[in-house]
């Protein structure tokens, strides 16, 4: 379910995915003829299905074309204290196309290409809304740092 979780906002939402991630990778083993590594095999079924998801439920309506590249941040320098629920609480602020395109291009390791195919939007929509996402994680990192200092 946590793959799920990082690419909606609801629980709900979330198990749903899990539950049709399940019923699709249950149907393929029939057709399979050797057995595959099985928790990678899952977990692009899981973030195919969660591509699925958003797709029938929201077209990614504005798409604006990128003029240039612009600096990115680097996770490598990510706050280390910030804990896996404070990062998707932070993730969750993000607009919807923001999320999905961050956890595509960040964490599943899509190129530009490949998230504008998954997502039917072009190659610099894909890095204006990673580079946007970032922008807003940035401040939002800033934001609750501050909020937990003065604690």
């Amino acid at each position: 379910m946590g793959i799920g979780l990082s690419y909606v906002k609801s629980r709900d939402q979330a198990q749903e995915i899990t539950q049709d991630s399940f019923l699709k990778f249950f149907d393929s083993l029939k057709k399979l003829e050797q057995a595959p590594a099985v928790k990678p095999w899952l977990r692009r079924i899981t973030v195919n299905t969660a591509i699925d998801y958003y797709r029938k439920n929201k077209r990614i309506q504005n798409h604006e074309e990128a003029d240039g590249e612009t600096p990115v941040f680097d996770p490598v320098y990510a706050p280390d204290d910030l804990a896996y629920e404070e990062i998707l609480k932070l993730l969750y602020q993000l607009p919807e196309d923001q999320q999905i395109v961050f956890n595509l291009y960040e964490v599943e390791g899509f190129s530009h290409r490949e998230v504008a195919e998954q997502l039917n939007i072009t190659e610099s929509s894909s890095r204006v809304y990673l580079t946007r996402a970032k922008t807003k994680l940035r401040q939002l990192i800033k934001l609750h740092l501050k909020e937990y200092a003065g604690r």
